[in-house]
């Protein structure tokens, strides 16, 4: 695990969750822009997802593959999941749900590193 692009990631979460929690305080729904910024986190965690694969494939393994590969196709799911949510819910409550699901990849980020370096 590489920890400059954790630690991108985990920024890109923190970031998306202040802006869906700025529109929770206004009343707002999600927009695209904040979609959009979703789709970027969830790019990068593409591109971490493969970088842990050639580390894994290169020798550089975690204790337990198992359990890594579970948080991290976890993690893959969650934003693609509160994106359509969000979309498909038209109120105040569409920010909520992208907050959530960012501050929950971030959590999960954490848990990533953890595992690796278990």
């Amino acid at each position: 695990m590489v920890l400059p692009l954790l630690l991108l990631v985990v920024a890109a979460c923190v970031a998306l969750a202040a802006w869906a929690l700025v529109f929770v305080a206004r009343d707002r729904a999600v927009i695209l822009r904040q979609l959009w910024g979703a789709a970027v986190v969830e790019g990068l965690i593409l591109v971490q997802a493969v970088v842990v694969g050639v580390l894994g494939a290169t020798g550089t393994a975690p204790s337990d593959p198992v359990l890594l590969w579970g948080y991290l196709v976890t993690t893959l799911f969650i934003l693609p999941v509160a994106a359509l949510w969000a979309f498909a819910e038209r109120s105040r409550w569409s920010s909520v749900v992208l907050a959530v699901a960012a501050l929950t990849v971030a959590f999960l980020e954490w848990r990533l590193w953890q595992i690796w370096n278990a």
